[in-house]
């Protein structure tokens, strides 16, 4: 074999390893990335929710919601972009339901309380949910839209809601 033949087979290895590398070996490396980044997310958003309802059956009841969102907006996880969730980008919808003592079923919950947290006014379930929504971390480096990711709804029934029978009113929980 002579010395040019094989430096032409060095230089094609070199170029077929480069083709190699680029079209194949890169995608997939960054792929396999944002697939881990986009997992940590939605594992962070489904505990988030989960939290958030856990947080809302055993709470008092406010019609605005507050409670809820305040605890949300403060108890975010840590994730790429928790920023969304705490000033508000992603919406975090709480709803609370009574059960319809002719049929069984779940209504949304009427309110109309004279005071939103007494044991007279409490629902039977509540429902957290994640909407709005945007994962875009590593799309933005790619230049592409961001991804919405869809809804990430928690139902629990009411526990406590916060509320001390023998009080009559809310406990005083945090």
């Amino acid at each position: 074999m002579s010395p040019r033949y094989s430096s032409r087979r060095s230089g094609q290895a070199l170029l077929e390893y480069a083709l190699l590398y680029v079209g194949v070996i890169l995608p997939l490396t960054f792929g396999l990335l944002f697939l881990s980044e986009m997992l940590w997310v939605w594992h962070s958003v489904v505990e988030l929710t989960r939290d958030a309802a856990r947080y809302a059956a055993t709470h008092c009841y406010q019609g605005d919601n507050g409670n809820v969102t305040a605890y949300v907006q403060t108890h975010v996880p840590r994730m790429i972009d928790m920023q969304q969730f705490i000033q508000g980008a992603a919406t975090v919808n709480v709803a609370y339901y009574s059960q319809d003592p002719a049929s069984g079923q779940l209504i949304p919950f009427a309110g109309g309380c004279a005071s939103d947290c007494s044991v007279d006014c409490m629902p039977d379930a509540v429902t957290v949910t994640v909407t709005n929504y945007q994962f875009n971390h590593f799309l933005n480096f790619l230049k592409l839209p961001p991804l919405t990711v869809p809804e990430f709804p928690t139902s629990l029934p009411m526990e406590s809601g916060g509320c001390d029978p023998q009080a009559g009113g809310c406990t005083s929980l945090p």
